[in-house]
């Protein structure tokens, strides 16, 4: 996808305050000259969880660790260091690209308010459709008038058709209207905005379950992506909203918001360990261009650098 070129330099520049925050514990713990003792493990699996990567990744990578030191391929603490950007890549795999080879390809895009998917979606769209691919824009947020109008306003910005109907319409029947738009305009993506809340008695996560029976009926082996959208600084509660779409709805991604506006960028690890979901998208500032596709390697990088 034409969007991949320049992710390292964004991405260290949107990582910069997890780096710093990463990087300066990690000078202090790991100095080469400390002891590799008990005292250095405890400070290592504090700063690891304070990072946001989570407690039961923190203890298994110091487990890990304290057998290469009792095996002595590790004799100082910052031979650490490499060791850890080894484990990370690990944990996250390999890139997982977005799924675009049905036609239309159909991206869901979920996650609560508040999370940027909204923006998200028209962000997807911009890149896209500079790639290339005929896109079309279904506002299915009709509890938020908000939505419907942002992403309209969005619509007439980058020149993409967005169906909507009136605020408080049945988010299905857009859905529906969507896809018959999509399909007779022989569109190449149908991006989804969802509601993240209701304004009524309805459960959301049964109304986001009747999007997708719908999706499925009108268009068999769609959504072919399920994205959930999340707001990186949310930390553990963005851990815990994913957690609870993944069980109800069934994810097949996440796309993490403004990484740049924290310091535990290491949420990412998480998710991909905890929830074996992989995150398909990231992004680190307000431009357009500045959402794009995940690259481990790239990531990792970023966030813990060689020195």
């Amino acid at each position: 996808m034409g969007f991949f070129s320049g992710l390292g330099g964004r991405l260290r520049d949107g990582l910069r305050r997890s780096q710093e925050y990463l990087s300066s514990g990690l000078g202090t713990v790991l100095e080469p000259d400390r002891p590799i003792t008990d005292a250095l493990w405890e400070d290592l699996e504090d700063l690891l969880v304070s990072a946001d990567l989570g407690a039961g990744l923190a203890a298994d990578f110091v487990n890990r660790s304290r057998e290469d030191v009792m095996y002595g391929t590790v004799t100082r603490a910052d031979q650490l260091r490499p060791l850890l950007r080894r484990f990370l890549i690990d944990t996250l795999g390999e890139a997982k690209p977005l799924a675009l080879d049905a036609r239309p390809s159909v991206l869901l895009m979920l996650g609560v308010n508040g999370s940027g998917k909204t923006t998200t979606c028209a962000k997807l769209a911009t890149a896209l459709k500079a790639d290339g691919r005929h896109v079309v824009l279904a506002a299915a947020d009709t509890f938020r008038a908000a939505a419907i109008e942002q992403l309209e306003t969005w619509g007439r910005r980058i020149d993409v058709e967005v169906v909507r109907q009136a605020a408080g319409s049945d988010p299905a029947a857009v859905v529906f209207d969507a896809l018959k738009a999509a399909m007779a305009r022989s569109a190449d993506v149908l991006i989804i905005d969802t509601a993240g809340r209701l304004h009524t008695k309805s459960n959301l996560m049964e109304e986001l379950a009747k999007l997708k029976r719908v999706i499925q009926r009108q268009a068999p082996g769609a959504p072919h992506e399920s994205l959930m959208v999340l707001d990186a600084p949310t930390g553990q509660n963005g851990f815990a909203q994913a957690k609870m779409f993944h069980e109800t709805i069934g994810l097949s991604g996440v796309v993490l918001t403004k990484l740049d506006g924290t310091a535990k960028g290491g949420i990412v690890v998480r998710i991909v360990r905890e929830l074996g979901l992989p995150v398909k998208l990231v992004g680190v500032g307000e431009r357009p261009d500045d959402l794009q596709p995940f690259e481990p390697a790239k990531f990792v990088d970023a966030l813990v650098p060689e020195q």
